[in-house]
């Protein structure tokens, strides 16, 4: 059986782990210690998530562990990408990430059941001239943006069980997105996108972070 290193809250981790959702393969889910150096260095010579083991040998990168799994027949990403999805990521991803890393070093993610582990995350993600503290403070207004750019994307949801009408790597992107921006309290979802999200959710097997959303 496939083996798969990951952390919970790293959206290309996520990535990873809906194509085995997907596709109804079995698979063990491993999850490193934030501040776990060695086992990733000595699997692909970096510290990086997510690592696929596979017939006696290590991947690294996301896309290719999906392109990989999802080369087993039948392929489920067979659909076409629409622009306007990619586009209307690009347009929110820096907003979505800067409210969403505070958070996550707040979450109940098991990559941060030790102190230091939730340090060495702190440490390496936390922007000097701008503190979590402080995004944080003014997440109000943040959340106005991230809701009125969240209405955006309603139109371009074309089915519950792909936003393309058919599965593609578009599903991949715009699932790992949404389920980061599920970490954030107060976002408000349109009807499609919000059916969208659950949809997927259960398809991949995947639970989004509404309970412990801050």
């Amino acid at each position: 059986m496939d083996t798969l290193y990951v952390y919970e809250h790293c959206p290309f981790c996520i990535k990873a782990r809906m194509i085995f959702g997907l596709k109804a393969i079995p698979f063990q889910l491993v999850v490193l210690m934030n501040d776990d150096e060695q086992t990733p260095i000595g699997m692909v010579g970096r510290k990086v998530v997510p690592i696929l083991q596979t017939a006696g040998r290590f991947m690294p990168e996301s896309l290719d562990i999906i392109a990989l799994i999802d080369s087993r027949d039948p392929p489920v990403l067979t659909g076409a990408r629409n622009p306007a999805v990619a586009e209307w990521i690009n347009r929110g991803r820096s907003l979505l990430y800067r409210e969403f890393l505070p958070r996550a070093a707040m979450a109940p993610f098991p990559e941060f059941a030790t102190t230091s582990a939730r340090a060495y995350f702190l440490q390496h993600k936390e922007n000097a001239s701008t503190p979590f503290v402080t995004v944080l403070e003014n997440a109000a207004a943040a959340v106005e943006a991230v809701n009125a750019w969240v209405q955006e994307l309603a139109p371009l949801v074309q089915k519950p069980d792909a936003v393309n009408g058919t599965l593609s790597y578009d599903d991949i992107d715009l699932f790992a997105l949404l389920h980061s921006l599920s970490l954030i309290k107060g976002v408000q979802y349109p009807a499609s996108v919000q059916t969208y999200r659950q949809t997927l959710s259960k398809l991949c097997g995947i639970p989004l972070l509404d309970p412990v959303a801050i």
